[in-house]
């Protein structure tokens, strides 16, 4: 049956709720509400960044807010940035973003840690889920949003410690331009790229984004390319009317590399080029392809509408040997593929309204959202051995430059696992402020899960959960430029875990984690390009799965964890010519209570205690700039084992850019520019990946 057959009443209802409003747009058109000078006509969820900073916070309240007004933590990298420091790959943007920390992900996937809270799944694009466990490519962004800290009122499930944004490039009405790219590395690696954007009359225009990239690195063996395009369309209906469209097709095929295993509690020394694997066997593929359409109507007197649908289809398989323990003389090797396919449709709908009571100024946000997830995931293992047998599940080989692999094969499927998922949710939040010094932020979301599964053996699980999540914040503003403010949030994710393939009929009566997010902080925008934001916060995660204490054959949700913080960021233009994005944190977590992973006193894993970021850009001379980066990340352990210890290390990196004429300007980016041996992300103890050394990259830009 198709994914769309039973869905479309809903949808029917969101053309509903959409299609009245022209007519009582006109009717109100003649009334005056309450003003505030940041409002646009209409809600926008995208919005434009100067240089290296932005004004708008609209991705953490689903309305028209300023970033200061926002009782949240955000750290946006815009496309400025993005281009200056030669970014093409969302993994390779976040490291510049304090309290996030890179898991390997497999070698086949973004996986992150935002506060200590581990996620394959917590990522959007234009405020719409995007869950899928693959690579994500920057080439139609704008920029990327980081908000810090559980909040399920905005995102639903999961996000723990917070989410990632895309927002995407999207086609602007009356202006016609063309831009071109072409860079290549020392390692032979390139990519070729066009943005080309065209009115097509005074109310319609359409903007095309494609991309093509090859792959290499300093590791022995690892190669792959990388497809995409993306076009959009943007179209004025009427006066107060906007429609958004896009389709975005990624073509993603790679070596899939799972770095190197650990020796006494570091990294195996001296094999950071070797390849732990067969490059023939350890490969990704995964062919995304996402359809969007939102549709903005603006009502007159304060009030608009704003609807949304996203289609999106997943289609992946991986393979790999697994490095595992070494004792210095061999290591153990095992492995499987895995595939995946999944199919999403959500679809949003939100009315958004500015009036005063009694004086009181509100923003009242009301919403309701229903997506359908179908997907399947298959698993066989490697086998090795020849002829009738024996077969085994691993094999150790000698430890050498080049591994030498016995023969292995596939065994039967040991994993097959079908999953629906059907989730309807609604929200409503008001921002109610008290003259012009003080806003009070409240809310409650409200989600629905119906969750079926199947695996191998055919046995079907079924799980429903309701969950109420509140949302409270309080800004107080000294002055316009100034804002300090308090907030609580929770949020939560089901037993079945972020990706939802497989709920057990041993967790199938558990109430789902729980995360709640406290925090104080203040922004201050010093001048309207410089922005110095300061937070402390405590993040607690309950209901994890654990050993009861009374009877450890039992399992409960006793399992506890805590991390507590600190950020800092200052962003923009310190001085006349000179841009920056700096930033700092400080995490302490740990596990509160037993779980069946560890014990309490135990440090979570993958969280540095300090993490320091800074990318500057400053001009020379009119025609040349300079730029220079700097990541220190402390030590940190690769599991919660807290066995394997990745050492603290700082990289710095570096860059030049000429402009050789209004249209045309050249750079280089250097990235490792002391060549520094140092390990920045693993996937347990024993796929640890080892960073690149010294690279340079020579690149192109064009824009007509």
């Amino acid at each position: 049956m198709s994914l769309f057959s039973h869905r479309a009443i809903f949808l029917a209802g969101t053309a509903f709720l959409v299609a009245p409003f022209p007519a009582i747009a006109n009717e109100a058109a003649a009334e005056d509400g309450p003003e505030r000078d940041y409002l646009p006509e209409m809600i926008v969820v995208v919005g434009s960044a100067d240089g290296y900073t932005t004004t708008d916070g609209s991705s953490g309240t689903k309305t028209p807010t300023p970033l200061i007004d926002v009782p949240q933590t955000v750290a946006v990298i815009t496309e400025d940035q993005l281009d200056d420091q030669g970014i093409s790959q969302l993994g390779e943007a976040l490291r510049y973003v304090p309290g996030v920390s890179l898991e390997t992900g497999e070698g086949h996937r973004d996986e992150i840690f935002i506060r200590g809270q581990e996620t394959t799944a917590d990522f959007y694009l234009d405020g719409l889920r995007d869950d899928a466990q693959y690579y994500r490519s920057l080439y139609n962004v704008e920029r990327i949003e980081v908000l810090k800290g559980a909040n399920a009122l905005i995102f639903g499930r999961g996000g723990g410690g917070g989410v990632v944004n895309r927002v995407s490039k999207s086609a602007k009405l009356g202006t016609s331009e063309i831009g071109l790219n072409a860079s290549a590395d020392s390692f032979s690696a390139f990519d070729l790229g066009a943005d080309i954007n065209q009115p097509l009359g005074d109310a319609v225009a359409i903007r095309v984004n494609g991309t093509y990239e090859e792959f290499d690195s300093h590791r022995d063996f690892y190669e792959g390319r990388f497809i995409g395009i993306s076009p959009t369309l943007t179209a004025r209906l009427g006066p107060d009317t906007r429609l958004v469209a896009s389709y975005t097709y990624d073509d993603d095929s790679r070596v899939t590399d799972r770095g190197l295993p650990s020796l006494n509690g570091l990294p195996l020394g001296g094999y950071d080029r070797t390849f732990f694997g067969d490059p023939e066997f350890n490969r990704a593929s995964n062919e995304a392809h996402i359809a969007r359409a939102r549709l903005e109507q603006g009502l007159g007197a304060g009030w608009s509408v704003n609807a949304a649908v996203q289609y999106a289809n997943y289609d992946k398989i991986y393979a790999n040997l697994v490095p595992g323990t070494t004792d210095g003389t061999t290591v153990r090797l095992s492995g499987y593929q895995d595939y995946q396919d999944r199919e999403n449709l959500i679809a949003q709908a939100n009315l958004v309204g500015e009036f005063e009571t009694g004086g009181v100024g509100h923003t009242l946000l009301a919403g309701v959202e229903a997506s359908w997830q179908d997907s399947f995931n298959g698993r066989r293992n490697v086998r090795f051995g020849t002829g009738a047998g024996p077969f085994t599940g691993s094999v150790d080989v000698p430890l050498a430059d080049v591994l030498t692999i016995p023969a292995f094969s596939l065994a039967a499927p040991n994993r097959a696992n079908n999953s629906k998922l059907s989730v309807l949710s609604a929200y409503i939040q008001d921002q109610i402020a008290f003259g012009d010094h003080v806003e009070l932020i409240a809310g409650l979301r409200w989600d629905r899960f119906d969750l079926e599964t199947t695996n191998l053996a055919g046995m079907l699980t079924i799980r429903v959960d309701e969950k109420v999540s509140p949302r409270v914040g309080l800004v107080v503003k000294p002055m316009e430029s100034l804002s300090l403010y308090a907030s609580y949030a929770t949020s939560f994710l089901p037993q079945a875990g972020d990706q939802f393939f497989l709920i057990a009929p041993n967790d199938q009566a558990f109430e789902p984690e729980k995360f709640t997010n406290y925090e104080i902080g203040a922004k201050w925008l010093i001048d309207p390009k410089l922005f110095l934001t300061a937070a402390l916060f405590q993040l607690d995660r309950t209901n994890t799965k654990g050993p009861s204490p009374t009877d450890p054959t039992l399992v409960e949700l006793v399992g506890e964890s805590r991390v507590k913080g600190i950020e800092l960021s200052l962003v923009g233009d310190i001085l006349p010519g000179w841009q920056a994005n700096i930033g700092y944190t400080y995490l302490d977590g740990e596990i509160r209570s037993s779980t069946s992973s560890a014990p309490a006193g135990r440090r979570l894993e993958q969280l540095p205690e300090h993490q320091f970021t800074a990318w500057n850009h400053v001009e020379l001379t009119e025609k040349f700039s300079v730029g220079l980066g700097l990541i220190y990340q402390d030590e940190q352990f690769a599991s919660l084992s807290n066995a394997v210890t990745l050492p603290d290390f700082w990289r710095v990196d570096a860059a030049a850019y000429y402009q050789l004429s209004e249209s045309v300007t050249v750079q280089l980016n250097i990235e490792n520019l002391f060549d520094e041996s140092y390990y920045p992300s693993a996937h347990g103890d024993n796929n640890i990946q080892p960073a690149e050394p010294f690279s340079a990259r020579v690149g192109v830009r064009i824009r007509l």
